[in-house]
């Protein structure tokens, strides 16, 4: 007989999907890394509704990917800025968005690099210099704690 654990797998996918796995929220985040700092403009450029993006800047600032900065003292006023944890994120956001470009045919904008090329992203394995599709791995379980 096989027994199945009920509990769903322990998963850093999951886990970073509980704070950026949301639309608002990686929007957020492509907008800060595009050097999109104003509310109004954020708002403006996602199309999110007002009272969820107050909503998504609140968590992703709870969560660490984005600081909150005062620029006007009358009346108050901030904008937001990817922190190193938010910063990371930008690679994650070019390969979706050359995804999106390759498997939902809508094009956007190209992305040039500090070389002068288009970017094209291409993950690669840090001890060979391999090419990373997923095809390739396998997966390494965490070792999990059991109640004793």
């Amino acid at each position: 007989m096989t027994v199945i654990d009920p509990a769903p797998r322990t998963c850093s996918v999951a886990a970073a999907l509980s704070v950026i796995g949301e639309k608002w929220s990686l929007l957020v985040v492509r907008e800060l890394a595009l050097n999109v700092h104003r509310f109004d403009q954020i708002q403006r450029n996602t199309g999110a509704p007002r009272d969820i993006l107050t909503s998504r800047l609140r968590r992703l600032e709870a969560e660490g990917v984005l600081e909150k900065r005062q620029y006007q003292d009358r009346p108050v006023r901030f904008d937001y800025h990817l922190t190193p944890a938010g910063d990371e994120l930008r690679p994650i956001l070019l390969s979706l968005a050359q995804w999106g470009e390759r498997w939902t045919g809508q094009k956007g904008s190209t992305f040039v690099h500090s070389c002068g090329a288009e970017v094209e992203v291409v993950h690669t394995c840090e001890a060979c210099g391999g090419e990373v599709t997923g095809l390739d791995l396998t997966l390494n379980r965490a070792a999990t704690v059991s109640a004793a």
